[in-house]
């Protein structure tokens, strides 16, 4: 999912960074950092880059899949939560890596969806104009509330595709 995000970005003209693990030394530059890890890596992340994240657009793609979140609240929430400083949103979960690359859903080819939750109206002018530029949609999909629904979303597209009902080059498309 990196991989596919910086491709995105990139085509819509932006400067892009890629961080990894080996890359725990290099500062943070960005104005929008996003979090494209798995679920369990995010804690490590925020122990080691919180201060970094600060002021930041700090993006959230997990969906936690088998582990726990509490019935009343996302991933997000808890990003949230541990980064008071930063404007927390949910994005790219409910999206394959495949159909980022290709800016198209299935057979239809719709274009590729992005549903974004968050609470900071500007901010998520921002990212929304990131995706767009990208060549995809950008959906306003409401409050970070949100973002559980979005997160279960997404983990019934994974199931789907898993289980061989989808492709993954398929998904959800929005249409209107």
């Amino acid at each position: 999912m990196g991989q596919a995000i910086v491709g995105v970005v990139a085509r819509g003209g932006s400067t892009v960074e890629l961080l990894g693990r080996a890359d725990a030394a290099m500062p943070v530059t960005g104005d929008i950092v996003v979090l494209a890890v798995s679920y369990p890596a995010v804690a490590d992340v925020l122990t080691w880059r919180a201060d970094e994240l600060s002021g930041k657009i700090v993006v959230d793609i997990t969906s936690p899949l088998d582990f726990v979140v509490p019935a009343d609240s996302s991933a997000a929430a808890e990003i949230a939560t541990a980064l008071p400083r930063s404007r927390v949103f949910t994005a790219f979960n409910t999206t394959f890596a495949a159909t980022l690359l290709s800016g198209v859903v299935g057979e239809a080819e719709l274009p590729t969806a992005v549903l974004i939750t968050g609470d900071d109206a500007d901010a998520k002018s921002v990212l929304a104009d990131v995706v767009t530029a990208g060549g995809l949609r950008a959906v306003d999909a409401g409050s970070l509330k949100r973002a559980r629904e979005l997160e279960a979303l997404g983990f019934l597209q994974l199931t789907l595709a898993a289980g061989e009902k989808i492709p993954w080059t398929g998904g959800f498309g929005v249409i209107g």
